[in-house]
């Protein structure tokens, strides 16, 4: 009787053999100074993935003064860990291959370059050849490779000759850099990358556009006038982005179709890119359903804002790393008709939200999602009790340098919610603008790259003096 179990292939093969190569995990830096810095490593990584290079993880994005040849523009670096069949050269003529396919020309080494893609490391293999070496020599010494491989790797080894010596070892001996890497997201072809660690940096006001009929007294919308009436005045008032929703959160409303949902969020997000005074503006869509996001990224939305950062839809992640936008994760449990029974954090409040949120990131990332192209939002009002949204906004700071978490901008949503009310003593939600103006200000203080805020005029203000007094 024929046996299958080690048979062996015409060419003399056995089965086993026939899964083709092992594949090789390495690590590859990323770096470009000219044109579209960001959108060209982008378009690298794109480039490497149809190669059959498979980007897994990526870092942040750190924008860095140049070296040796300091007559020129700011380099923007960063580092992806990726899965591969080829051998190192092979590695290495493939990313050369890249380069030229993006235009590189190589006229000044060390010079201004539209992409620039090293192996840093392969396979924890030691490669020594005229063309290559590997590790790369310039690791220990170059906190613009460093930092991103260190982000990816922090507890791992990088040269196999001394594993006892860690990534996060070599970066903790390099001196202060004379001038500090800033790591950037990018939100939209209209809007400068925000600069999460730049201390220097403005608060970027959000205003909220929620097209619910719970939300009408809040949002003022009641006819088309209106809407545009409400566009335009987010246009003057200086606001640079506007959050679009069609499903209300609240506890104990019912959920909205997904007819309902994209009838009310879509025709906006068409609207605000065709009236003159709105179309430059940044776009999100506040959903947390995909086909939601995939519509509205197609009538032009920028960022995805989902509450449930892609629990509630698993189709959420995969979508948003195929459209390569921005997407903002929020902290919340359960879903909005449970997430008010969720509130005991026996951990601990701040180390639970930044236990959930790191592993947040980490589906996103294993989704596809650069991690330049991830905002985060601790969920005030979201399976939170009204001590534990004040909890939030004094420890904020403490979130964002959170191991893990550092470099990742923030996104703060206090405006007019219920536990402002109970503190005031105010209880109708538009006239909350007083107490709501204390949570921006804690928020800028705590930290906050974006506060999403009803009061766009009176925020903004608030925001402009917060940001004076802290991020001089």
């Amino acid at each position: 009787m024929a046996t299958t179990s080690s048979a062996a292939t015409p060419c003399g093969c056995s089965g086993a053999a026939r899964a083709g190569p092992r594949l090789k995990k390495a690590y590859i830096a990323l770096g470009s100074n000219v044109g579209d810095r960001v959108a060209m490593i982008e378009q690298a990584c794109r480039e490497m993935d149809s190669r059959g290079i498979h980007v897994l993880r990526t870092s942040g994005l750190w924008e860095t003064a140049p070296m040796y040849v300091l007559e020129q523009e700011k380099f923007v670096n960063g580092a992806c860990e990726v899965e591969t069949e080829l051998e190192p050269l092979a590695l290495l003529d493939a990313l050369q291959d890249i380069e030229k396919a993006l235009g590189r020309v190589k006229l000044i080494d060390k010079g201004p370059r539209s992409i620039d893609l090293d192996i840093l490391m392969y396979d924890n293999q030691k490669v020594d050849n005229e063309r290559l070496q590997v590790p790369h020599v310039g690791i220990p010494e170059r906190e613009f490779v460093l930092r991103p491989l260190a982000e990816l790797i922090p507890g791992e080894p990088i040269d196999p000759a001394r594993p006892w010596k860690l990534a996060q070892d070599y970066l903790n001996e390099l001196p202060p850099s004379p001038e500090p890497l800033t790591p950037l997201t990018p939100l939209s072809p209209y809007l400068a990358p925000i600069a999460a660690l730049d201390g220097k940096r403005k608060t970027h006001i959000m205003g909220i556009l929620n097209i619910t009929p719970d939300s009408f007294s809040d949002g003022g919308i009641t006819t088309p006038e209106n809407l545009v009436e409400r566009l335009l005045h987010f246009a003057q008032s200086g606001a640079t982005m506007i959050d679009v929703g069609g499903q209300s959160t609240s506890p104990g409303t019912p959920e909205a179709t997904l007819e309902e949902e994209l009838g009310r969020v879509i025709p906006v997000i068409k609207l605000a890119r065709k009236l003159p005074q709105t179309a430059r503006m940044t776009l999100s869509v506040d959903t947390y359903r995909a086909a939601v996001a995939e519509a509205a990224v197609a009538a032009g939305a920028d960022i995805v804002n989902d509450v449930s950062a892609g629990q509630l839809d698993p189709a959420m992640l995969p979508l948003v790393a195929h459209l390569g936008k921005t997407v903002c994760l929020m902290h919340m449990r359960g879903d909005p008709r449970t997430m008010a029974s969720l509130t005991d954090y026996p951990e601990g409040l701040i180390p639970t939200i930044a236990t959930d949120l790191l592993a947040r990131v980490a589906e996103a990332e294993a989704a596809g999602i650069r991690r330049w192209r991830i905002v985060l939002d601790p969920g005030i009002g979201f399976a939170k009790t009204g001590d534990q949204n004040l909890e939030i906004l004094r420890e904020l700071d403490t979130l964002r340098r959170w191991p893990g978490l550092e470099g990742i901008p923030w996104l703060v949503g206090s405006s007019r919610k219920g536990f402002v009310g109970a503190v005031t003593g105010v209880k109708t939600p538009g006239e909350r603008v007083w107490g709501t103006a204390a949570t921006v200000t804690a928020a800028v203080q705590g930290g906050a790259d974006i506060v999403r805020v009803h009061d766009v005029d009176e925020m903004g203000l608030v925001a402009k003096m917060s940001d004076a007094i802290w991020r001089v």
